[in-house]
């Protein structure tokens, strides 16, 4: 009788969501070590945003006109808020295919079975997604200064402007990667979700500002790119940085982009959190 009585799970102390946030952590962290036996998977997570870099730099620098000017360091720093951008949007490929790799090896429904919050698998997957996220942006900014990349607030006392255009980056690379679970959780296999991953940010990072001056768009698809929640994260961005922008536009999210990048982004998150644990708890193998 004492031994069935040892065997009874005992629920866990605290409210709800610290029991949540604890799982979550737990999962996050064992996600973290697997990343760390797998070291291929962050060099090459690099390279990709390290040869944009590089490319965009050298082969479009000095081509390219922002506002009047074609100058090349103008360019390059009006790019480099579009590449960080990409670079943490990218990172929602990635999680997808993880994901979705967990489900088709069954691991989903060993987490399912155990007496953990129910978000706490998917939470702590964007959380160490998060991570490396931040790891790769800080290794693409060392290459961005490499090549030239500068912002007028270095050396100023004002460095909180750099950490917070930082912080909008994560965020919304953040909240991709809830639309990257999603998907993980809907396909069958990890290839579909990389595709499927893949298909719709390619439309959403190169309809808008981060590239090129939405000026020189035609008007319907410049409207497009301005209200495009990517676009006003690397606007946000390039204000804070005090890089090059794009010419004088009347869109309230390139009027206001900060403020624009944190309410998309927190929309988002609200969404395709809810959207993906909904599906998480229906799901089957």
């Amino acid at each position: 009788m004492s031994a069935v009585t040892d065997a009874t799970p005992v629920a866990a102390p605290g409210n709800p969501f610290s029991r949540s946030l604890r799982d979550s952590l737990i999962v996050a962290q064992r996600n973290l070590i697997r990343m760390s036996r797998i070291p291929e998977m962050v060099i090459f997570g690099l390279i990709q945003p390290i040869m944009f870099v590089v490319l965009f730099t050298y082969v479009f620098g000095g081509s390219m006109k922002i506002g009047t000017s074609t100058s090349a360091v103008d360019y390059k720093n009006f790019l480099m808020a579009g590449i960080f951008a990409q670079t943490v949007t990218f990172a929602t490929a990635s999680s997808g295919a993880g994901i979705a790799d967990d489900m088709h090896k069954g691991l989903i429904d060993r987490f399912r079975s155990l007496p953990m919050a129910r978000g706490a698998v998917l939470t702590g997957r964007t959380l160490a997604d998060l991570v490396q996220t931040a790891l790769t942006l800080l290794v693409l900014a060392v290459v961005a200064v490499l090549v030239g990349w500068r912002t007028s607030t270095f050396g100023d006392t004002n460095v909180a402007r750099i950490l917070g255009a930082f912080g909008l980056l994560l965020l919304l690379g953040y909240a991709f990667t809830w639309i990257g679970a999603l998907i993980g959780l809907t396909v069958r296999t990890p290839e579909a979700a990389t595709s499927g991953g893949l298909i719709w940010l390619f439309p959403v990072t190169f309809i808008s500002n981060a590239f090129v001056d939405t000026s020189n768009m035609t008007p319907w698809l410049r409207h497009v790119a301005e209200w495009n929640p990517f676009s006003a994260t690397v606007q946000a961005c390039r204000v804070l940085f005090a890089n090059p922008g794009q010419s004088h536009s009347d869109a309230w999210p390139m009027q206001h982009p900060v403020w624009a990048s944190l309410i998309y982004s927190i929309l988002i998150i609200v969404v395709f959190r809810t959207l993906a644990v909904r599906k998480y708890r229906s799901a089957t193998a």
